[in-house]
């Protein structure tokens, strides 16, 4: 299957830990080449590696969370955002969705930084362990829905 048997429309939502990258979440819509999506949110992680060393040796502790488009390719554009705990969430939409805006995908991001810190004050969640909530999983589908 090649990227191109990937319908349009295609979203995909990753959380890894901070300094190990461990995946916490990945969610793709639709399922189809999710091996793939893996390979590219690992591969994004040292984009985003690379994006903090910079940031924080000409910066100090002064940084924006939300780093923008990390890169694009040819069938997908990846965006990513670092909490203050070095936890990285990465979305990946097609190149085509043209009607995603920055501020868009900002605003995306704040909302899954903002029901991942609800997962995280929940005392029965053992920090590091996959995310298995389902109102976190209710939140980030209904983001994938608006952004298809």
């Amino acid at each position: 299957m090649t990227t191109r048997d990937v319908p349009l429309g295609t979203v995909q939502i990753g959380i890894c830990s901070g300094h190990v990258n461990y995946p916490l979440y990945i969610r793709s819509v639709p399922t189809q080449g999710e091996l793939k999506f893996h390979y590219t949110v690992h591969t994004s992680l040292d984009v985003v590696e690379e994006k903090i060393s910079g940031v924080g040796k000409a910066l100090g502790d002064q940084r924006e969370l939300y780093l923008g488009l990390l890169y694009p390719t040819e069938d997908y554009k990846v965006y990513g955002y670092v909490t203050n705990s070095k936890v990285k969430f990465v979305i990946v939409v097609d190149s085509s969705n043209t009607s995603l805006r920055d501020n868009e995908i900002r605003s995306m991001f704040r909302k899954l930084h903002n029901s991942f810190t609800d997962v995280m004050c929940n005392p029965f969640y053992n920090p590091g362990d996959p995310i298995q909530s389902k109102a976190f999983d209710s939140i980030v589908s209904a983001m994938m829905v608006q952004a298809c």
